[in-house]
């Protein structure tokens, strides 16, 4: 019976400097989830990885299995240990897997809670493994219901209000550092949606000299069109950096885009100016150790912690209503997962009761010489009731798993009735065909994630 898996590490479990070791940008997050299902035990996969959390959803036959080879994968990768990873990852399945992501999305799992960006990445992530060809019938549900829930919490609550994005507690943290931020020059390296929000937030504090700094120059013009702003090569930024008030990093770099040599040139001419560095990446585009030279203050992701708490005074009823759309949702997607069970294995029960039947009618065909066609009619409807009866209650207390209490759901239980009928192939298959006829509902959004449109 397939289940489904999620594996990750969030700010909750590991600190930035292991987080940015298992972070995948969105191309090597595609090739990773197409290897996973190409290896044969995971049948549908979708990765998520932010500056807060890298996360993996698959559908897999062997959960306990998948998980061992998941984290060895992993650990290859990021040239970590598996004991290293066994600490700090978290691996709920079925319907807590769900509800986890579920949480995710709308913000409640976030560092600044109720934050806006996640919702965006994950519905990036899932356009991700559709056009990766990953998904299938079961994460094409889950990230449906996912999104939907992410969108209901945010339009049925006001968790997201004020200073609750990373941008926003980014430009709060520099206005701490450097006071009034309409007289400084501020510079941002990266033109991606955090780094557009997060220009977008100074401007809002009356800063007009913003530079931008980015590999692609398209990109770059384009976010300091929108901006007001200007383009700054990204060969010229260490000058740049010489006259700048606060530099903001939020690139998808692998590798760092600041080095400590080279910023100590840059320190060395601003004559003991000093200097606000903002790294919102990961992995982190400044390294860690330009925090050591003297005029520099140098905040990573994880300092935004110490905003959260303040952030969160007075918001903990918004908190409230947004957990309880996310069980109302989660309660819907356990009754259709819980189907994906139920219906096939009903199905399996009653064709092997009435295959039964129609043996034991067969084998008694020669005994009854003497009897008329209307008698023979009358024993085969005689059989084809005392199934439908002996059948009757356990069908709908079978029907009933269905609707069982998301915290003690009834998978356990039907393996049960799998194992003492003999229903194992019959009802595989059939809980296949469950999900797939649910797929219809998501393949246009297949085709739209190949164009790079919107999913949901």
């Amino acid at each position: 019976m397939s289940e489904l898996l999620a594996l990750g590490v969030s700010y909750k479990t590991a600190p930035v400097a292991l987080r940015e070791r298992l972070a995948l940008t969105d191309g090597a997050a595609e090739r990773f989830v197409q290897e996973l299902v190409e290896g044969g035990d995971v049948a549908e996969a979708v990765a998520i990885s932010t500056c807060n959390r890298t996360e993996f959803y698959l559908v897999v036959s062997d959960a306990v299995a998948a998980e061992v080879a998941l984290l060895s994968q992993i650990a290859r990768r990021s040239g970590m240990r598996p004991t290293e990873l066994s600490s700090v990852v978290y691996a709920p399945r079925n319907c807590d897997a769900a509800r986890h992501l579920f949480r995710v999305t709308s913000g409640l799992e976030s560092m600044i809670v109720g934050e806006h960006e996640v919702q965006g990445q994950v519905k990036r992530a899932y356009e991700t493994a559709l056009a990766a060809g990953t998904t299938g019938p079961l994460t094409n549900r889950l990230f449906t219901a996912a999104l939907q829930t992410g969108k209901r919490v945010r339009t049925e609550t006001e968790i997201g209000v004020a200073r609750t994005s990373v941008s926003s507690v980014a430009v709060d943290l520099a206005q701490e550092v450097v006071g009034e931020l309409a007289s400084r020059d501020v510079v941002i390296i990266g033109a991606g949606e955090t780094s557009e929000l997060t220009a977008r937030a100074f401007a809002e504090h009356g800063v007009s000299a913003m530079f931008v700094a980015n590999r692609r120059a398209d990109r770059a013009r384009a976010l300091a069109e929108r901006i007001g702003g200007s383009v700054v090569p990204l060969h010229d930024l260490p000058a740049q950096m010489e006259s700048a008030d606060v530099v903001v990093s939020s690139t998808s770099s692998p590798h760092p885009i600041v080095g400590v040599d080279e910023l100590e040139l840059v320190m060395a001419a601003r004559d003991g100016r000093p200097l606000v560095l903002i790294d919102i990446a990961v992995p982190r585009d400044i390294e860690a150790a330009c925090a050591d030279l003297p005029g520099v203050t140098l905040l990573d992701i994880d300092d935004l912690q110490r905003v959260v708490a303040g952030n969160l005074q007075g918001r903990e009823g918004e908190r409230d209503d947004a957990i309880e759309i996310v069980e109302q949702e989660i309660r819907r997607f356990a009754s259709w997962m819980g189907q994906l069970d139920v219906l096939p294995t009903i199905a399996a029960l009653r064709e092997q009761a009435s295959i039964v039947a129609e043996q034991v009618l067969a084998e008694n065909a020669g005994r009854w010489e003497t009897a008329s066609p209307r008698d023979l009619a009358r024993v085969d409807a005689m059989a084809r009731a005392i199934v439908q009866r002996v059948l009757h209650e356990p069908t709908l207390r079978i029907k009933a798993l269905a609707d069982a209490d998301v915290e003690t759901p009834g998978h356990g239980r039907l393996e049960i009735v799998r194992e003492l009928f003999g229903l194992e192939s019959g009802a595989h298959g059939g809980r296949d065909q469950a999900a797939r006829s649910t797929d219809a509902e998501v393949r246009p959004l297949r085709r739209r994630a190949g164009d790079g449109s919107a999913a949901t």
